[in-house]
């Protein structure tokens, strides 16, 4: 059995049931992140979702952000304003601006090029090692990106869709965002860098939300805006402030390593609630999702240290 085999085995055999069931548990949330944007998208706009998104979460963790704020230098606040940023708040406008014209599944499985982002920016700025096994699996998940950009709804090989760009650029400022925790703000809890980083940028979104969108009209007059903003809320507050929670829970239980398969599970989940809705996938779609994957978990195993895990929409 292949070396990298062999080690997943072990890891996956050392985990618990508590590891196990917040695996499951994280992956059902950030796999149903995407049809919940959908939902969302049903009344408010891609900018309200967004700025939404990043409100509800903020509150829900402002207790956290408020008992560790007075931990944190002044050096280190900046780089906690560039993860608020680069790491939720531009993610969640590009995320919902992609759904409207991109399927919640295919949108599932294109986030999954996180990993492959957070090594490549390493490399490139962080003065981190591109092994060859890292070159392989991101040509393998950028020609299943080709595949996937290009798929028509009729399944074959068209028009590209520009949406799906959006999703890549996320994923690219999840790449940045990790490798800013990683390099420069590691002895900070995961935690208080999630707080206190969305209630940085919380005030843009609130901002924007009342001042430059529609929202307070829509609530009143817009059948369904209700409805549209409790899955909002759901987004915000259990799929990204509560999950967060608990993978820095999972990340503690067990290794960055077994943490990362929840990258091969989010699609996994993505794809069913888009099929429960009605989706229609097809061959090209099957053919680039596969080859993200693939390409994913190659470069996403090396021998020895496990890569950084990813992140959620």
């Amino acid at each position: 059995m292949p070396t990298v085999l062999l080690k997943t085995k072990k890891v996956l055999e050392g985990a618990g049931a508590l590891s196990w069931g917040l695996l499951i548990l994280l992956s059902l949330i950030w796999g149903s992140s995407f049809i919940l944007i959908k939902k969302s998208l049903i009344a408010f706009s891609a900018g309200e979702v967004g700025a939404l998104r990043i409100a509800t979460a903020a509150l829900f963790l402002i207790p956290i952000a408020l008992r560790n704020f007075g931990k944190v230098g002044k050096q280190d606040r900046w780089f906690l304003l560039m993860v608020g940023f680069v790491g939720s708040f531009l993610p969640a406008f590009l995320f919902a601006k992609a759904q409207t014209q991109l399927a919640s599944g295919v949108t599932g499985v294109l986030n999954a090029l996180t990993p492959l982002f957070v090594v490549m920016i390493g490399a490139l700025f962080f003065s981190q090692t591109f092994t060859r096994r890292n070159s392989i699996g991101l040509i393998i998940s950028l020609v299943g990106t080709v595949v996937l950009i290009l798929a028509t709804s009729r399944g074959n090989l068209g028009d590209i869709n520009f949406y799906a760009f959006y999703v890549v650029l996320a994923t690219l400022c999840y790449g940045l965002n990790l490798n800013i925790i990683k390099y420069r703000l590691s002895a900070l809890k995961p935690v208080a860098i999630t707080a206190i980083s969305l209630v940085f940028v919380v005030p843009i979104a609130i901002i924007f939300l009342f001042g430059f969108t529609d929202f307070t009209t829509k609530i009143v007059e817009v059948e369904g805006a209700w409805l549209s903003l409790m899955y909002v809320s759901i987004l915000g507050v259990v799929g990204t402030a509560a999950a967060l929670i608990i993978f820095n829970r999972l990340v503690q239980l067990t290794t960055p390593m077994f943490a990362s398969f929840v990258t091969y599970l989010i699609p996994i989940i993505a794809v069913i609630w888009g099929v429960i809705d009605g989706e229609p996938l097809f061959a090209g779609h099957y053919v680039g999702m596969a080859g993200i994957i693939v390409g994913v978990f190659i470069a996403n195993h090396k021998k020895k240290a496990a890569q950084p895990a990813p992140q959620r929409s």
